[in-house]
């Protein structure tokens, strides 16, 4: 698909998506003065249904590439987001080495990416480890993350809360993630504070 025909599907597309969600889902968006203008950023939240990562497309406020799951390009819906907001597969339980170089790229280009860093839906409750993902992009790039809490109900007509919170700089765990022998407790200290302020959103 070329650009320009791109860029016209996803103002369709995302407009579309938005009147859906404050319709069907009675949408509420809150902070989005966190997102601030010319500064790209990596936006995490939490996962409970397939509501997500549409709902959060449509509401950001501008071009955001979604990191998820390879399976998804089998749902024709999903596969078509993909296309349009250029998507970013990931193989699951492996380490991805495509995935992880376009999301770099993307990042270090100035593009802002999504992902949840549960990894899959309800990870927490499942007791799911949190995935270090976005903690090592944010470490490796320096980009700012942006916790986003969605809560409410799950079915038609029960409302929803988005909330997009302050940024978060973790550049203060850069040393300790330059160093081998603590870099993994910077990718994990970095990934807890994520977490956890995804779950305040929530509340």
């Amino acid at each position: 698909m070329k650009l320009f025909l791109k860029k016209i599907a996803r103002v369709i597309v995302r407009g579309a998506i938005y009147i859906y969600c404050k319709i069907v889902h009675r949408a509420e968006i809150v902070g989005k003065e966190n997102i601030h203008k010319n500064e790209n950023f990596i936006f995490c939240g939490n996962h409970r249904n397939y509501l997500d990562p549409p709902l959060m497309v449509a509401t950001v406020g501008r071009h955001v590439r979604f990191m998820a799951k390879e399976e998804l390009i089998k749902n024709p819906f999903f596969a078509f987001l993909g296309i349009v907001f250029d998507g970013i597969y990931v193989k699951r339980d492996s380490k991805d080495v495509t995935a992880l170089k376009t999301t770099l790229k993307a990042l270090k280009e100035g593009e802002s990416i999504a992902l949840f860093p549960e990894g899959t839906r309800n990870g927490i409750e499942k007791g799911e480890k949190v995935k270090a993902g976005a903690a090592f992009f944010a470490l490796r790039t320096g980009t700012k993350v942006i916790p986003v809490g969605i809560s409410g109900g799950l079915k038609a007509f029960q409302k929803v809360k988005i909330v997009y919170g302050e940024p978060l700089d973790l550049s203060n765990y850069k040393e300790m993630y330059k160093n081998k022998e603590t870099e993994k407790q910077a990718l994990e200290e970095a990934s807890e504070i994520i977490m956890n302020s995804i779950i305040e959103l929530t509340k």
